[in-house]
């Protein structure tokens, strides 16, 4: 079974992050899932949102003086140019709840810049056995031209590493899946689904009431619910159709235990040192820690 850091490690260190992610690397995982945009001039970024968002994004200067589009949290980042989304700190977590977890587990970074996909790609080459989880973030509204192009533009980053074979494409929007094994037919393709999602518009014209299938139909290699509505049968179903089930995104050791038993392919997880602490203790090999100089300034 893999071990996955969710964003990272987002309940050890600032999310989508260099740090964040060299962190993961050093408590050693089997992957490292982080989420994707892209900017107004091209550049593929790491952030959860597609807007820059305020709970993990802190505006510093404008990127040129009297620049209209600043401040620049809380715009779209396919708005934004590189050099504009360069200037926020992304090591910082402001939450609007006050019970917010990760306030009081998450190491903050002050300083950090958001990062591209092309330096997590050299992050990560210094750990080859770490798979990339890439998610990209689009919806139903956007053209399907668009999302073509998205997903081009990231299997060529990833090719331009060498690291197609080593990595998954991951979406909510199902409409990737038919790009991406176009594209590059050896990266896995990831169909995540969640309550809110689990809507024709998002699957791809599939449909609702049979999730699974439609994963496969459109074109799925892995099946990756959310924690709240897996179950035996829909680990069944899917590896009677050949996709194995990534789960996520799993904090508590009692909900990994159950997950490990009921026989996933992979967890996903906010704090990846839990998760190595429960597969160990259920007598699963782990995988290797990968110390980079990152993780040692970090």
């Amino acid at each position: 079974m893999e071990l996955q850091g969710h964003r990272g490690a987002r309940g050890l260190r600032p999310e989508n992050t260099l740090p964040g992610i060299a962190h993961t690397l050093a408590l050693g995982v089997d992957a490292v899932e982080f989420d994707v945009g892209l900017t107004a001039d091209g550049v593929v970024v790491v952030h959860h949102d597609q807007t820059l968002s305020a709970l993990t994004s802190v505006d510093g200067a404008p990127a040129a003086p009297g620049d209209p589009m600043w401040p620049y949290v809380g715009r779209r980042i396919r708005e934004l140019t590189l050099a504009q989304v360069k200037t926020v700190d992304s090591g910082v977590r402001r939450p609007d709840d006050p019970l917010d977890p990760f306030t009081l587990t998450q190491l903050p970074l002050p300083g950090t810049p958001v990062a591209t996909l092309q330096e997590v790609c050299r992050l990560i080459r210094c750990a080859p056995t770490v798979r990339l989880c890439v998610e990209l973030k689009t919806d139903p509204s956007w053209p399907d031209a668009e999302v073509g192009e998205f997903t081009a533009t990231v299997a060529r980053v990833l090719n331009g590493h060498g690291l197609l074979s080593r990595s998954r494409l991951l979406g909510f929007d199902w409409r990737f899946l038919k790009h991406a094994r176009r594209l590059a037919p050896r990266m896995g393709r990831v169909a995540l689904a969640e309550p809110p999602t689990l809507g024709t518009e998002w699957l791809a014209g599939g449909d609702p009431a049979r999730p699974v299938a439609s994963a496969f139909a459109a074109g799925a290699t892995v099946y990756s619910p959310q924690y709240t509505i897996l179950d035996e049968d829909v680990v069944r179903e899917s590896v009677e159709l050949g996709m194995p089930v990534t789960v996520w995104t799993v904090n508590e050791p009692e909900e990994m235990e159950r997950f490990i038993r009921m026989g996933v392919s992979a967890i996903v997880s906010d704090y990846p040192d839990r998760l190595r602490i429960v597969a160990g203790e259920q007598g699963l090999n782990l995988p290797r820690r990968y110390r980079t100089r990152e993780a040692v300034f970090f």
